[in-house]
């Protein structure tokens, strides 16, 4: 058993877990170097970089974790979602892509994917991976608002009166940003009765 590893390692978690971050990645480092493909302190390192909205810090991290664990799906989608905070969506689409992959019916990389492919105006493809996430997740009004927006920019009207009409069943208020969003004055009805 490797007790260095160890000692630092759970420093390290009761530092973060009294928000000593600067202390926690300290003892992470030092977890790394007793024990180099130790990708849970790696891991650790990346969530308070992300945590502190250092995104292309993390990405780093989530990187150097991959290439230890190149099929944890997990951390291909946070991956993802640092770089698609740090601004760059290629790598964000192909760690979605990759996530997608490794578990098909992981529901938040197809939003994640969803929301990039949105982002660069590739609305067909948007579509594809925010239904894929919408169906995974039939409650989420984020999907289903963000399905409406895909269907919306590619120009099909009747598509998106079929979201608006599901989504009213369960979330009136995304029901009317959708509304609003998308111009559709003419389904207002359903969202009269709420204060604008």
């Amino acid at each position: 058993m490797n007790f260095e590893k160890w000692q630092h390692y759970l420093r390290a978690r009761i530092y973060h877990l009294l928000r000593k971050e600067d202390s926690a990645l300290e003892e992470y480092r030092r977890t790394q170097l007793a024990a180099p493909d130790f990708t849970r302190a790696i891991e650790c390192i990346a969530f308070i970089h992300a945590s502190r909205g250092e995104f292309g810090t993390a990405a780093t991290h989530f990187r150097e974790s991959l290439r230890i664990e190149p099929g944890n799906a997990e951390m291909q989608f946070n991956l993802g979602f640092a770089c698609e905070k740090h601004g760059d969506l290629k790598e964000a689409i192909e760690a979605f892509q990759t996530a997608t992959r490794l578990k098909p019916n992981f529901d938040r990389a197809w939003y994640g994917l969803g929301i990039c492919l949105a982002r660069l105006g590739k609305h067909a493809e948007a579509a594809q991976a925010l239904h894929e996430a919408a169906t995974l997740q039939p409650m989420n009004p984020h999907a289903w608002y963000a399905l409406g927006m895909a269907h919306h920019h590619l120009h099909e009207p009747e598509r998106v009166k079929e979201i608006t009409l599901h989504l009213h069943r369960f979330d009136p208020l995304m029901t009317r940003h959708l509304i609003q969003d998308t111009e559709r004055a003419d389904l207002a009805y359903l969202v009269a009765e709420l204060e604008l």
